[in-house]
C-alpha cells in the first residue's frame, strides 16, 4: 500500500523530560493532564445555553449578558486553565481604567453583527504548550485606551459582504503602540501534578506611564444552580486516581463548594478552593511597584436583579468583582469566601516598562518555604519556570528536522502550539438541554421539536479539540479527524482518544451516524475518522516504533456501523451513487444541499459519491493491515473492495442497463453534481469546484507483499475480476517481474487524472500561488446561473469572503482556499506518484509557458510549498497570511514573529479569513513543514 509520507527514526518516548511526563500520562502512572488550557474563549451565544423558542442562540445570549449570567454547560475567560471536569476555573481578568467593564472573555460580533459571519476582535496569541500543559504561554495585546465595542459593532454593521470586515487594529487603538503585552505563563513542578507556577508579565509598549489593574480569578463551575446533581458520562480514563467502575450514576454534592480566605492581615496572600471532590490553593506574592493582591469574593450566580429585575437568590452576584474594581461598590464583594474570587492588584507601568505577577495554584495549603529552603516565590519559582521553557524546547528540538529554517520552526511551534490551546472541556447532556432542569422554568415546547431533537442520547463530559475556542467553541467531527491526525505527531494517546470518542456510544447515533457539530449535529460530514484513524496508526509507528492495533481493530468495528449508515440513508436509489447533503462544504454548490432541491428531483453528488469511495478504501485498507493476525478481516476486505468497484463504476460511467448515473462530463474533462428528474432526464450543475477533484482522494496501491499475506482475499479478489468485466476499467494492474502484480485502486483512471490534473494545475482556474482554490477562477468571467423559473442560482468566484448569509454567512467554498482538503489532495498525489513513479509526469503549471513537466509528487510539493508560502516570510519580510493591510503585523518587532491560523485563505493574496484562531485543521502546515525538513535531511 503507499506510504504515508517520509519516514522517520522512531523517537524514544523515554528521551527528555517532557517525553517521560507524556508516557507516564498515558500509562496513568501520572495525571499530567489533570489541568490544561480547557476554557473555552466563548461560552455565550452558544447552542448548549440557547433555552429560546426559535433557535437564535446568538440572540439569546449576548456578549453584553456575559459577565453577570451564569452559565449552564461550561465557562469561558482569557488565557484559562481548568481541571478536566472543569470543576475549578482560573483565568485572568484586566482593566484598563478606561472600560466599561473588566476585561474577562474576549468580545467579538455575533452572526447577526458581522458582515461576513460571527469573528473575535481581539489580538491574543498561543505562543507556546507542551502535551501535558507542563509549559504554556499565552499573549494577549490590551489596548490602553477604552475598547472599541461600539465602534466595531457600529462600523461593521454599516459594511456590506461585498467590503472586508472592520478589524480591532483598524480602530487605531494600537496607534503609537499604546497598548500592553500581556503575557502569562503557567509551568508545572516535577513532583506534583497539582502545583502549578504562574508568571504574568505586563509590558507597556507606549511611550507614556499607564495605569492597568491585574485581576487573576479562580471559580468553581456553576452546578448548583441547575440540581442536585451532575453527571459524569464513562469512566475516566485519564485519571489513575478514578474509579475503575463506569461513573455513570449521580454524583451527588453533598454542599456547595467554597473558596474563602485563609491567610490573615499581614501574612502572604493564600485562598482556598474546597469542594467535595478538590481542595487546590491560590497563593498570591507581591509586586513591587503594583498594589495588592486585594482578595475580592462573590458567587458565580446569575445577578437576577440586573438582568430581568426579580429578586437574586444570593446577595453576591457573578459581576461582583466588576462593580467593585470599576464602580467601587464595596458592597458587591465578600471578604471572606464566595464561589468566585479575584487577587486585585493594580498599578501603573512606566512608558516601555515591565511588571510581573507571580502566584502559584496548588494542593500545597501551607505558603511553606520550598525544599532548596527558599521562599515560596524565591528562586525555586524562577528555576521551575526556567527548567519548564527549557524542558519544551528540548521537547520540539527531538521532534523538528535539523532541515527546517528558523521561520519553519517558528510557524511550526506555533502550530502546535495553537492546537494544544484549543484543547476544551466541552459539556453538554442534550436529554437535559430539552428537557430542562429541576426548580428551573422549563424550555419552550418549541425546542422539543426543533434542534438536536433526535439526539437525546448524546452525553458529553470531555476534553475535545475544538476548530476555534471562540468562534467554534463546539466540537465539529470531520474537523476532529484532521486535528487529530496532526496530534499523532507528538501526542498519539490524545490523537487516538479524540477519534475513539466520536465513534463512542454516547456519541455515535444508534443508527451509527456520527453527530456532526453543535448547531445541528444530524448534517452529514465528510466520512474521514477511517482516513484518520490509518494515518494515526501510521504516524505512531513511523515516529515512536508502535503499532496500536487494538486501537485500529475497536475504531474499525465502530466504523463498520457508521459505514452501513451511509448505505442505508445516502444511496436513496441504490445506485451507488451517494447525496449526504452539504459535506461540510457549505455554500459551494448551485443550491443549498442541505435542503430540498427548488428544482424538485434528487440530487446526486460527486464529492458524497467520492467520499464514500474514500471511505470504502480506507476500510479496505485498514482490514488488510489487520488480517495478517486475524483472518477474518480478509472477509470483510473483500467486502469493501468490491463495494468500491461499484461505487467507481457508478461515478464513473453509464451502467450495461443504460442507467445514467455517470457524474463525468466527457466534453469538459470534470465530474459535476447532477439532478435527477422523475422523467428520467438527468441535468449536470457544471460548477468547477472541489467537488469535482474530490475524486481524485480515493486511491490506494495494493503491493504484492500485501496481497500474497491474504490469501483468502487474493482468491476472491482475482475471482471478481475473472466473473466482472466492468472492473477491467476501473482497475489498474502492473505486474513486476521481482515483486508481483501491483494494483492500483482509483475513482480517476490515468486518462481522466491527465484532463482532471490540467483543471487543478491551471493558474486560471483552480492553482492559486498560494495553494488550491475551492472553485475554478474561470467562474470569475464566466459565473454559474441556474434558473429555477424566473429565479436565477448563481455562481461566482468568490476569493475572499462570501457575499451570501447561506450557513451564516462566514463560510465561503466558492474560491478560497482550505487547507484541509488540499492537504487532501497532496496525497493521493503522491499515492499516484507512488503507482505510477517518475515516467507519469504533467506540466505544472498547466496552461503556462512557465510549466514544467514533473512527477505527481513534484507536483504535491509545488502545492505543498505554496501552502507554507502564507506563513513564511517573503522575500520583503511580509507574511502573506497578515494580508495587505498587514502593517503593523509584518514590520513590528512585537508582531512580526506572531502567527494566527486561520480557517480559510484568500486564494489571490493568501490573507487569513474566517475563524483567526482555528489551527486545528489548518494546524496541518505543522504537517508538510515537518515533511519538508525530513525532505531536506534526506
Amino acid at each position: 500500500m503507499a506510504p504515508s509520507g517520509s519516514v522517520q527514526q522512531p523517537r524514544k518516548y523515554s528521551d527528555g523530560a517532557e517525553a517521560k511526563r507524556i508516557a507516564d500520562a498515558d500509562a496513568l502512572k501520572k495525571h499530567w493532564r489533570r489541568w490544561g488550557p480547557y476554557l473555552a474563549e466563548r461560552a455565550w451565544a452558544t447552542v448548549r445555553e440557547d433555552y429560546s423558542s426559535d433557535g437564535d442562540a446568538w440572540r439569546y445570549f449576548p456578549f453584553e449578558h456575559a459577565h453577570q449570567r451564569a452559565f449552564r454547560w461550561g465557562e469561558d475567560g482569557i488565557a484559562g486553565i481548568s481541571d478536566n471536569h472543569q470543576q475549578l476555573c482560573f483565568a485572568l481578568a484586566l482593566w484598563n481604567g478606561k472600560d466599561r467593564v473588566i476585561k474577562e472573555r474576549l468580545f467579538g460580533l455575533t452572526g447577526h453583527q458581522g458582515n461576513h459571519g460571527e469573528d473575535v476582535k481581539e489580538l491574543y496569541y498561543y505562543v507556546d504548550n507542551t502535551p501535558t500543559h507542563s509549559y504554556m504561554k499565552y499573549l494577549y495585546k490590551y489596548p490602553q485606551n477604552e475598547f472599541p465595542y461600539d465602534q466595531l459593532v457600529h462600523e461593521n454593521a454599516k459594511r456590506t459582504r461585498e467590503e472586508e470586515e472592520y478589524e480591532l487594529m483598524d480602530t487605531g487603538i494600537f496607534d503609537e503602540d499604546r497598548y500592553f503585552d500581556v503575557e502569562i505563563e503557567y509551568a508545572k513542578h516535577a513532583s506534583n501534578v497539582d502545583d502549578i507556577s504562574i508568571q504574568i508579565s505586563i509590558h507597556n509598549r507606549g511611550p507614556e506611564a499607564a495605569p492597568i489593574h491585574i485581576i487573576p480569578q479562580m471559580w468553581f463551575r456553576n452546578k448548583w444552580s441547575w440540581s442536585d446533581t451532575d453527571y459524569s458520562t464513562h469512566e475516566d480514563e485519564e485519571d489513575p486516581s478514578a474509579p475503575t467502575s463506569p461513573r455513570c450514576s449521580r454524583e451527588i454534592l453533598p454542599e456547595m463548594p467554597d473558596i474563602r480566605l485563609l491567610s490573615k492581615d499581614g501574612e502572604p496572600c493564600v485562598i482556598e478552593a474546597q469542594s467535595s471532590t478538590m481542595a487546590m490553593y491560590l497563593h498570591c506574592d507581591t509586586s513591587d511597584g503594583i498594589e495588592g493582591p486585594v482578595p475580592l469574593f462573590t458567587e458565580n450566580d446569575t445577578n437576577l436583579e440586573k438582568l430581568y429585575g426579580v429578586p437574586n437568590k444570593n446577595k453576591y452576584a457573578k459581576d461582583g468583582i466588576n462593580d467593585r474594581i470599576i464602580h467601587e461598590d464595596v458592597a458587591a464583594v465578600d471578604l471572606s469566601h464566595g464561589t468566585k474570587t479575584a487577587a486585585w492588584y493594580n498599578g501603573t507601568i512606566p512608558a516601555k516598562s515591565s511588571k510581573t505577577i507571580r502566584l502559584r495554584f496548588t494542593s500545597l495549603r501551607e505558603h511553606h518555604t520550598d525544599t532548596d529552603n527558599s521562599s515560596f516565590f524565591g528562586p525555586s519559582f524562577d528555576a521551575v519556570l526556567q527548567a519548564r521553557r527549557v524542558e519544551a524546547d528540548q521537547f520540539y528540538a527531538s521532534l523538528m528536522p535539523e532541515g527546517l529554517s528558523e521561520d519553519m520552526r517558528n510557524v511550526q511551534r506555533q502550530a502546535y502550539a495553537g492546537m494544544l490551546w484549543s484543547k476544551q472541556f466541552y459539556h453538554f447532556i442534550v436529554k437535559d438541554w430539552l428537557d430542562g432542569d429541576k426548580g428551573q422554568v422549563a424550555p419552550p415546547v418549541e425546542r422539543k421539536l426543533g434542534r438536536n431533537k433526535e439526539w437525546r442520547h448524546l452525553h458529553v463530559d470531555d476534553i475535545l479539540s475544538m476548530p476555534d475556542k471562540w468562534e467554534y467553541p463546539f466540537f465539529a467531527c470531520w474537523d476532529t479527524a484532521f486535528h487529530a491526525v496532526v496530534f499523532s505527531q507528538f501526542d498519539p494517546w490524545f490523537a487516538k482518544k479524540q477519534l475513539t470518542l466520536m465513534t463512542r456510544e454516547w456519541y455515535l447515533h444508534p443508527n451509527g451516524q456520527l453527530p456532526a457539530y453543535e448547531w445541528n449535529f444530524s448534517d452529514v460530514n465528510p466520512p474521514v475518522h477511517a482516513w484518520a484513524a490509518y494515518r494515526i496508526y501510521k504516524t505512531e509507528k513511523d515516529i515512536f516504533g508502535r503499532e496500536d492495533r487494538l486501537f485500529l481493530e475497536r475504531i474499525f468495528q465502530k466504523l463498520l456501523l457508521n459505514f452501513t449508515w451511509w448505505v442505508n440513508r445516502k444511496d436513496a436509489d441504490g445506485l451507488n451513487v451517494f447525496e449526504g447533503g452539504f459535506l461540510g462544504l457549505d455554500n459551494i454548490a448551485v443550491f443549498n444541499r442541505s435542503e430540498g432541491l427548488p428544482t424538485g428531483g434528487r440530487l446526486r453528488q460527486a464529492d458524497g459519491t467520492s467520499w464514500m469511495a474514500m471511505f470504502c478504501l480506507n476500510m479496505l485498507e485498514i482490514a488488510l493491515e489487520l488480517a495478517p493476525t486475524n483472518r477474518s478481516y480478509e472477509d470483510i476486505a473483500s467486502k469493501f473492495f468490491e463495494h468500491f468497484l461499484y461505487i467507481s463504476d457508478a461515478l464513473s460511467w453509464s451502467s450495461d442497463d443504460g442507467v445514467d448515473s455517470s457524474l463525468w462530463n466527457e466534453e469538459d474533462g470534470f465530474y459535476y453534481d447532477s439532478i435527477v428528474f422523475s422523467d428520467s432526464r438527468v441535468v449536470p450543475l457544471k460548477v468547477r469546484s472541489l467537488v469535482g477533484l474530490i475524486p481524485l482522494f480515493p486511491v490506494l496501491v495494493l503491493e504484492p507483499e500485501v496481497i500474497n499475506q491474504c490469501p483468502d482475499f487474493k482468491r476472491r479478489m482475482n475471482w471478481f475480476f475473472e466473473n466482472f468485466d466492468f472492473t477491467k476499467r476501473n482497475v489498474d494492474k502492473f505486474n513486476d517481474p521481482k515483486t508481483g502484480e501491483r494494483i492500483l485502486l482509483a475513482l480517476v483512471p490515468q486518462d481522466r487524472l491527465v484532463r482532471i490534473l490540467d483543471h487543478m494545475l491551471d493558474e486560471e482556474e483552480f492553482l492559486s500561488p498560494y495553494g488550491i482554490r475551492s472553485l475554478s477562477r474561470f467562474h470569475k468571467e464566466n459565473p454559474y446561473v441556474y434558473y429555477v423559473g424566473s429565479t436565477a442560482h448563481r455562481v461566482d468566484y468568490l476569493p475572499a469572503e462570501s457575499n451570501s448569509g447561506l450557513f451564516g454567512g462566514n463560510s465561503n467554498w466558492r474560491g478560497p482556499i482550505w487547507l484541509s482538503t488540499t492537504y487532501l489532495l497532496i496525497q493521493s498525489l503522491q499515492r499516484f506518484h507512488h503507482y505510477y513513479g517518475d515516467k507519469f509526469v504533467v506540466p505544472c503549471p498547466s496552461n503556462s509557458p512557465k510549466s514544467q513537466m514533473m512527477p505527481l509528487n513534484h507536483v504535491a510539493d509545488e502545492i505543498m510549498h505554496r501552502l507554507m508560502r502564507i506563513f513564511l516570510k517573503g522575500g520583503d519580510g511580509n507574511r502573506p497570511v497578515n494580508g495587505a493591510r498587514g502593517g503593523k503585523s509584518n514590520t513590528d518587532v512585537h508582531f512580526k514573529d506572531l502567527i494566527l491560523f486561520y480557517e480559510y485563505f484568500d486564494a489571490e493574496s493568501a490573507k487569513g479569513l474566517g475563524a483567526s484562531h482555528q489551527t486545528g485543521w489548518t494546524g496541518l502546515i505543522a504537517k508538510m513543514i515537518q515533511k519538508e525538513g525530513v525532505d531536506c535531511k534526506d
